[in-house]
């Protein structure tokens, strides 16, 4: 996926500054879209040039003026053609899961100490998602058609914490267990 995409989609709700959008990437787009302040206000300089959005000039007083962006009809419509198109599987590139791969080449009680910590940090996001869930969807049934699509990737973010958990757990087990095995 393109940032364009994600951008469009940050936009596509209300109108947006590129500080606005930026600080939506540091939190609920950014559970699952990454981007540096430089990538946000690059790409929509090309989405503005691409007329998929438009900006308009907001004076401010004893600042410049701030552009607020808006998804053009051309956007809305890439968008949702975008939107209809089937997704691929994302690639796994995770530098965690490479250091596990080759845990035989250091002491196996660095390997635990890993995975414990690993478990620790997805506990901690885990609690995160949680709190936002019984803060924003405390009953997800009467959710507005909009949030509804909101709690759901909320869902797939706690699955995936609580998968790590469980394999962080799992991977503990079978560690302990070869271990005993082996002595």
């Amino acid at each position: 996926m393109s940032l364009a995409y994600a951008l469009l989609v940050s936009l596509i709700q209300e109108p947006k500054s590129g500080y606005d959008l930026a600080k939506q990437f540091d939190g609920s787009v950014g559970f699952f879209w990454q981007a540096t302040h430089q990538q946000i206000y690059r790409e929509l300089t090309k989405l503005e040039q691409q007329g998929w959005i438009a900006a308009e000039a907001i004076a401010q007083e004893g600042r410049p003026d701030k552009k607020v962006f808006s998804v053009t009809s051309l956007g809305l419509s890439h968008l949702k053609t975008w939107l209809l198109q089937a997704s691929d599987i994302a690639p796994s590139k995770d530098e965690f899961l490479l250091k596990i791969y080759a845990g035989y080449l250091i002491p196996e009680e660095a390997t635990i100490q890993k995975i414990k910590d690993h478990r620790q940090l997805h506990q901690q996001q885990l609690e995160i998602y949680q709190a936002i869930e019984r803060n924003f969807f405390s009953s997800p049934q009467d959710c507005q058609r909009e949030y509804r699509f909101a709690y759901l990737t909320l869902r797939r973010g706690i699955n995936f914490e609580q998968g790590w958990i469980d394999w962080c757990n799992e991977a503990l087990e079978l560690l302990e267990t070869w271990h005993e095995v082996e002595a």
